[in-house]
């Protein structure tokens, strides 16, 4: 290499690096700018992937970014270490970040005597669609509890509808237990399925919480007529124990169905009172004297 190349060579080293210069400078200016524009930055795990619901998260999912404090969210993960082997209850779109209250560590399933009240007792009733509010009850909701009984025999004979029980709370449905992480593994003969057990409908019992007497009335109508209880959805704030009510029956019914004939009163015309015409006395004639009249 003769002298000419070598300062060549040089002279494109010393640009390529006033250039790199160049560049780190522009981007410290922007730098600076935005940092006085929005705060200062902050370090948060965003989602790489689109990760769904009961999705066991793993590092090919997550990536780390910089931004503004003031665009990071309350919760927002910084390492990414902490969520890795956990569970999303939600699912977390690309570019979403990752908060601490939408994931949650796998661990062994709560006793479900531990969600009993002291005093309460768990007891489970069968459910179907028809019956059971088309099965989208949760654990935690919570319930009133109809039964629909025939009473009486003969001509006597009718079916009646009651509500019995009311604000009770649900405890579970099927093997999905409050507070517990509601998901199922089963193994399919190459591996193991996730079933999300928040959209599983395949269950014929609700484990419900009671008392004692409550208890005793529900096997006493189990065990005469176990297809006649029926069960309504309460909004979460509705606490409130209504009176009972006498039960509804086809009688009930049809009174508030048919309509109601208005009463017909008859008023009679006021006749006025006839005037009452007093006859004239007739005048007494005097007679007149005969000329036999003085003769004894």
């Amino acid at each position: 290499m003769n002298q000419n190349e070598t300062r060549t060579l040089w002279i494109s080293v010393a640009a390529a690096i006033f250039a790199v210069f160049l560049l780190y400078s522009y981007t410290q200016e922007k730098s600076a700018e935005l940092t006085k524009k929005f705060g200062a930055k902050k370090r948060v795990v965003v989602a790489k992937t689109e990760i769904k619901e009961m999705q066991t998260i793993d590092e090919t999912m997550l990536q780390v970014q910089e931004r503004p404090v003031d665009f990071s969210e309350p919760g927002s993960l910084t390492d990414p270490e902490i969520a890795v082997g956990q569970v999303a209850l939600a699912p977390i779109n690309v570019g979403e970040q990752v908060l601490e209250s939408k994931i949650r560590q796998p661990g062994p399933g709560i006793n479900p005597s531990s969600q009993v009240a002291p005093t309460k007792r768990g007891m489970a009733l069968p459910i179907d669609s028809t019956r059971g509010v088309a099965k989208l009850l949760k654990p935690g909701d919570r319930i009133d509890v109809l039964v629909a009984v025939t009473v009486g025999s003969g001509p006597q004979k009718s079916k009646k509808v009651k509500t019995i029980l009311q604000n009770i709370t649900v405890l579970a449905t099927g093997m999905k237990i409050i507070n517990e992480l509601p998901r199922l593994f089963e193994k399919d003969g190459k591996g193991y399925i996730v079933n999300n057990l928040r959209e599983d409908t395949d269950y014929s019992t609700i484990l419900v919480e009671v008392s004692p007497q409550e208890a005793e009335q529900l096997v006493y109508i189990l065990d005469a007529s176990p297809g006649s209880i029926y069960y309504t959805l309460r909004h979460p704030s509705d606490q409130e124990i209504r009176k009972k009510n006498g039960p509804t029956s086809i009688t009930n019914i049809i009174k508030k169905v048919r309509p109601k004939k208005p009463k017909i009163q008859y008023v009679a015309p006021r006749i006025p009172a006839a005037t009452i015409i007093k006859p004239k006395p007739k005048k007494r004639r005097k007679k007149k004297s005969g000329p036999f009249e003085d003769i004894d």
